[in-house]
């Protein structure tokens, strides 16, 4: 009592759900001339609902678990089966459909399609089915939704802000009349390893509320993935009649940095405790809007803290595995955005904190080489680095390495990590001579959706024999090698923003900080147990995501929040995990 910030929808008994229809009907069929509502809030109200109406509302749909006394009440009776089925009747039929589609994509608009009709069986079968049906929900198959976005658009869903609403973003917003606890923004400028999918890259914000629903308990009513529409330099899409998004260039910095700023403003003023999180921005914005915003609500990016956390949390656990502390490995990244310069800082946040001040961050990241488009990230070759490249870029190189084989060679490495979308840039010659200067090499080929990784778990097994500790960014499948299975390890997302998030927002914090991240990493660090660390298991089994990992991290991340003065919840709850998991949706009918 006191604390329920989110919990389950509210109790609504079948007399509330009569009352509420018996409103609606009287709406549709009110004239305009004698409705008392001049300037109704409801937005598209229907003019032709009628009873079956029900069946169609996401939110108060039961389908065939509405009971006798229900269907008599609400006036369903004839326009449903016979039976009355529980919800796990229901979700057993789900998943057998679920299973019939031989084709990810077609899986992929069958569960949309689904949340569309029933919010709660979705989301019950979901975090049930979480390992099977997360890679159709999310990556990979949600980059091959994306590309097909327009060709598999049904119904709108989230709200799309484009550059000529500026003036009026705020009134926009009104448009979206529910409660808002949690937004995903993206302007679809980097969708995964994809690049520029324009405003096609909606389904990237649809998926990931989805997950921050499943993984973590936040309220599906309470979730908006939100697109800004600034065009695309996409010519695909900018050729395509078919194409939803504006069809024009990306509009330049001096039009993009205001447009921004005017919507993060208009989202505060309208939903001043909402968590926004930025998704799948380009290199040349994404810094610079997360150090503009962070300090000014509570908002973070995935792509750089929540990516840099999740694979902290891996690389902690494989150099347990090999028997190399972090302050002794050398680690050689291909690719220098933010996904990977995100990595690096929360690698060094953790080496940090573990020294316990003795270790400054200059000296952690000694044993960090940086590959870009041009080579070796150095100080001295001659180009102008990027800011966020420059506490990176190596001092002590004489000569340019260009090559990856050849600054491989030169490093020699005990960790090759890949987020650089360059299919195969792990090739077998690469990894082969990587895996020569380490008895147990580290191997995170992460790139997103699946196609787009450095090299498969079975080419990593296989061309060091078997002693690789390897993680990917999408799953792969178990890979056989003579009389030994080797489990891959997937260093997703997923183990980290759920909780991160969660917990920031349950106790109203003012902001992300690096340590509340860090904690979270360390956290999911400390999830794997000893037995599965000596099978070479640097990740705890997804399935373990929602009643496991996310409330830990939940409450690690809370707790940094006040002992940093910015959690704003009075007074702390004493018991934090009985707190998050009272906090945390469950999807079951009322």
């Amino acid at each position: 009592p006191g604390f329920r910030l989110v919990g389950r929808r509210p109790s609504v008994s079948r007399s509330d759900l009569f009352h509420f229809f018996q409103f609606a009907m009287t709406l549709a069929s009110s004239s305009s001339s004698t409705s008392p509502f001049q300037s109704p809030k409801i937005v598209h109200r229907p003019t032709n609902l009628n009873k079956k109406g029900l069946l169609s509302n996401k939110v108060f749909n039961k389908a065939t678990a509405f009971t006798k006394d229900e269907r008599k009440q609400l006036g369903l009776v004839g326009l449903l089966p016979h039976k009355i089925e529980s919800i796990e009747e229901q979700a057993a039929r789900v998943v057998n459909q679920f299973r019939a589609f031989s084709g990810s994509l077609e899986k992929y608009i069958y569960v949309q399609s689904l949340k569309e009709r029933n919010e709660t069986l979705f989301y019950y079968v979901l975090t049930r089915n979480l390992e099977e049906m997360l890679p159709i929900v999310y990556t990979p198959t949600v980059g091959e939704a994306c590309i097909n976005f327009a060709n598999i658009w049904r119904t709108a869903e989230g709200m799309y802000i484009s550059p000529e609403m500026k003036g009026s973003i705020r009134s926009v917003l009104d448009n979206w009349d529910h409660e808002v606890d949690i937004i995903v923004v993206s302007d679809g400028s980097r969708i995964l390893g994809l690049g520029d999918l324009g405003t096609s890259g909606m389904g990237i914000p649809i998926g990931k509320l989805s997950l921050y629903v499943a993984a973590a308990g936040f309220h599906p009513a309470k979730t908006l993935p939100i697109l800004l529409d600034t065009g695309t330099n996409n010519q695909k899409f900018l050729d395509d009649p078919l194409y939803l998004g504006s069809s024009h260039k990306r509009i330049p910095d001096d039009q993009y940095y205001p447009f921004v700023d005017e919507f993060m403003k208009a989202v505060k003023d309208k939903w001043p405790s909402a968590l926004l999180q930025f998704e799948d921005f380009s290199n040349d914005h994404c810094f610079e809007l997360l150090d503009i915003h962070r300090g000014q609500q509570l908002c973070f990016n995935d792509d750089i803290q929540g990516t840099g956390a999740v694979v902290a949390s891996g690389f902690i656990n494989a150099c347990k595995v090999s028997g190399v502390a972090m302050a002794d490995q050398r680690i050689v990244f291909l690719g220098a955005g933010s996904a990977g310069i995100g990595v690096a800082d929360n690698i060094v946040s953790v080496m940090v904190k573990e020294s316990q001040g003795k270790l400054a961050k200059e000296e952690a990241r000694k044993g960090f080489y940086f590959v870009d488009s041009k080579g070796l990230v150095t100080t001295n070759r001659g180009d102008e680095l990027a800011s966020f490249k420059v506490p990176y870029a190596r001092k002590d190189q004489d000569k340019q390495l260009t090559s990856l084989l050849e600054i491989v060679k030169h490093v020699k490495p005990t960790a090759l990590i890949g987020l650089s979308g360059m299919p195969k840039a792990f090739t077998e010659e690469i990894v082969r001579e990587f895996a020569k200067h380490s008895q147990r090499p580290i191997i995170f080929s992460l790139s997103n959706p699946t196609s787009k990784a450095e090299c498969s778990a079975e080419e990593a097994y296989k061309w060091t024999d078997g002693r690789a500790i390897f993680a990917s960014g999408s799953p792969f499948a178990p890979v056989t090698i003579g009389d030994k299975t080797y489990t891959p390890g997937q260093g997703n997302n997923m183990y980290i923003f759920p909780g991160l998030g969660f917990g920031s927002f349950l106790v109203q914090s003012k902001g992300v900080s690096d340590n509340m991240i860090t904690s979270a990493a360390v956290a999911l660090a400390n999830s794997v147990t000893e037995e599965e660390l000596s099978r070479g298991q640097i990740y705890p089994k997804l399935g373990k995501i929602r009643n496991e990992i996310s409330p830990i991290i939940a409450v690690e991340v809370i707790k940094c929040a006040y002992d940093e003065g910015l959690a704003q919840l009075e007074p702390r709850p004493e018991d934090l995990l009985q707190f998050v998991k009272e906090n945390m949706y469950q999807p079951q009918y009322e």
